[in-house]
């Protein structure tokens, strides 16, 4: 109370004394990604407003899951809001083009999302969610324990869709395995019956789905009822309550890489993950109710998290609201080592702006109606 009294004094002699940290959220609340964005802003409204003793405020607009809504926001974020760093959306396409704006601004940008990120080009961009190469492997592992020697691939008509298609043909190449197909669809399509027809029609012994959301549920469904009853694997982009909510008895044994906080209490006692993981479900789900959790709530903690380890640092050489301490934050984030969160333990750096590793991810299924651990 007394520093804020301090600052509403001494706000007109001068702008950079006590600074609030300006935090842009770009959250996908309508649209195709809505059961992804919403749980994104539940998890910032948990979010410290104070760090190292300084005022946060969190500016959060709705990017519509378009890609072009999210640079608008971003660019707004920018020139109007004047952020220190954004937290983007948790949707590939629109995290890219919000990605390019934080770029040219020289802003530090946290996705929510796995994007692609060219480091030399892109030093401001970070990411939260595992990357897909480290994902998709752990399925293809599964896959040739199972002795699964064909798999069918349907996914996104987007980046999304092609990022996965890539590490599983790749990876599957490695094992073994063969992917017979490559069918595609767009994350507002209503029906995906063709394409499920022809992934069908080469025998699959398993199939990938390479989507994101409840929209994912929908080759999910279409598979199942038309008889296919092996096993379907999905990304890491599936996995909250909406998608077995949307995709009912017929998502039931699937499998997923997720991060562990997903299945916190069934890790074995001396996993790094469980008591962080178990903290923020007991926080998250204490607001929102048993049950609620997800693992895109938890990115977006994640991703508080890890501001809240660099800003004390960027601190130490500029203040809040100057191209100076953007610079310095971004190389808070990219050096600080050992950044505990819910999914990882974040160790980025400048060959990494991902900054984790195999701790970062688990498999779960799908078994009665929830997500249990597959040990």
């Amino acid at each position: 109370m007394k520093k804020m009294l301090i600052c509403l004094l001494l706000a007109g002699a001068s702008s950079t004394l006590c600074a609030e940290v300006l935090v842009g959220v770009s959250v996908s609340a309508t649209g195709s990604g809505a059961s992804l964005g919403v749980h994104v802003a539940n998890a910032v409204a948990l979010l410290p407003k104070t760090i190292a003793g300084e005022p946060v405020r969190y500016v959060i607009l709705d990017d519509a899951s378009d890609p072009t809504v999210g640079a608008k926001n971003a660019r707004k974020f920018v020139s109007d809001d004047k952020v220190d760093v954004i937290i983007g959306s948790s949707t590939v396409p629109v995290a890219m083009a919000q990605g390019t704006v934080a770029t040219e601004s020289r802003i530090p940008f946290i996705a929510l999302c796995p994007i692609a990120i060219d480091l030399p080009k892109q030093s401001y961009l970070f990411a939260v969610p595992q990357p897909i190469p480290l994902m998709v492997d752990a399925v293809v592992e599964h896959m040739k324990a199972s002795k699964i020697r064909t798999a069918g691939y349907i996914g996104f008509s987007d980046p999304w869709g092609d990022m996965n298609y890539q590490y599983l043909t790749s990876g599957a190449q490695q094992s073994g395995i063969k992917v017979s197909t490559n069918e595609r669809y767009a994350r507002n399509d209503t029906t995906v019956t063709a394409q499920m027809l022809k992934v069908m029609a080469t025998s699959p012994d398993a199939i990938f789905v390479g989507a994101s959301g409840s929209p994912a549920a929908l080759p999910q469904i279409a598979a199942v009822e038309r008889g296919y009853r092996k096993q379907i694997y999905h990304t890491h982009g599936v996995v909250n309550r909406d998608f077995i909510r949307v995709g009912g008895k017929s998502v039931e044994g699937v499998i997923a890489p997720t991060g562990p906080v997903v299945v916190a209490e069934q890790l074995a006692a001396d996993h790094p993950l469980r008591a962080p993981g178990m903290a923020f479900l007991g926080q998250y789900e204490g607001a929102h109710g048993a049950g609620s959790r997800n693992a895109f709530a938890a990115y977006a903690w994640d991703a508080g998290l890890i501001i809240q380890a660099a800003v004390p640092v960027a601190m130490k050489s500029a203040k809040p609201g100057t191209p100076e301490f953007r610079r310095a934050l971004r190389d808070a984030i990219e050096s600080n080592k050992d950044v505990k969160g819910t999914h990882a333990v974040y160790n980025m750096a400048p060959t990494d702006h991902y900054g984790v590793d195999r701790r970062a991810r688990v498999l779960v299924r799908v078994e009665g109606g929830d997500w249990k651990l597959v040990r």
